[in-house]
């Protein structure tokens, strides 16, 4: 029988793993727009703690401001994460919100409350959970995954039901970095004590997970959802593409079958 090619399978969170439906979110409607977003639920908590002071569009406007900020700091490939709390706070700060002890209890309230909501509103395909049972059998798994509050993020893929089969998760709240800098992949190899050729790293966006996983020389499989892009010389291309996380065995299958 051929030796495995790979000795591990790393997998992104939202998008790969897990989905998330922001459609269960509340309705929120401002300046002409509508969308859903967890700032309903937050209203409440915002006008018992700050009173008279508390003005919506300020806050709205403050609160979109730092969204921009973050995902502008975000951009660089060297990207380091700016955590849900750091979010609520340099809002909070920006309307002028008294500080101490007051500022942090309502930072961590606001940070519970959205979490929460995110939370709800994502879920694990029942496939994708017999799928990871299924790739136990023959690898070592991980989860790789930017997102910005390492305990929901943890909650969220014990809400699975299969996280006792992860040897290694790596959330980007807790270590301060964000895909695609390659030192958080780093931390999946160094974790599992391998090389990247032993390792195969699964996700869904062209540059936090294709070019992250290609910058330390993991193969990477792409998942597209649809999207067909055109890839240019200049760009990191994945090694293999797949529509759906379900097509991921059977590629196994052949490259083992095949030896590649």
């Amino acid at each position: 029988m051929p030796e495995r090619r790979f000795q591990a399978v790393i997998l992104d969170l939202f998008g790969t793993l897990v989905e998330w439906n922001p459609h269960w979110l509340p309705t929120f409607e401002w300046g002409g727009r509508t969308w859903p977003s967890t700032i309903p639920l937050l209203i409440p908590k915002l006008q018992a703690a700050l009173g008279e002071k508390f003005d919506l569009d300020s806050f709205v406007t403050q609160y979109n401001s730092v969204l921009s900020e973050i995902a502008r700091q975000r951009e660089h490939e060297d990207a380091t994460e700016v955590t849900c709390d750091e979010r609520f706070l340099r809002t909070l700060q920006r309307i002028k919100a008294n500080g101490g002890q007051a500022l942090e209890a309502l930072v961590e309230e606001l940070t519970a409350t959205h979490m929460e909501a995110v939370r709800a509103a994502t879920f694990i395909p029942p496939a994708h959970a017999d799928l990871v049972r299924q790739l136990a059998s023959r690898y070592r798994l991980g989860v790789l995954s930017n997102f910005d509050e390492a305990r929901t993020g943890r909650r969220i893929i014990a809400d699975t039901g299969v996280l006792p089969l992860f040897e290694v998760v790596v959330i980007s709240a807790e270590v301060g970095l964000r895909k695609p800098n390659p030192r958080i992949f780093a931390l999946v190899l160094n974790a599992l004590k391998l090389r990247p050729h032993e390792v195969l790293f699964v996700g869904d966006t062209l540059y936090d997970d294709v070019l992250g996983a290609r910058r330390v020389g993991i193969p990477v499989v792409w998942l597209a959802h649809g999207k067909n892009p055109t890839f240019n010389k200049d760009q990191e291309q994945p090694d293999f593409i797949l529509e759906e996380l379900a097509e991921l065995p059977a590629l196994l299958e052949r490259l083992e079958s095949s030896g590649a």
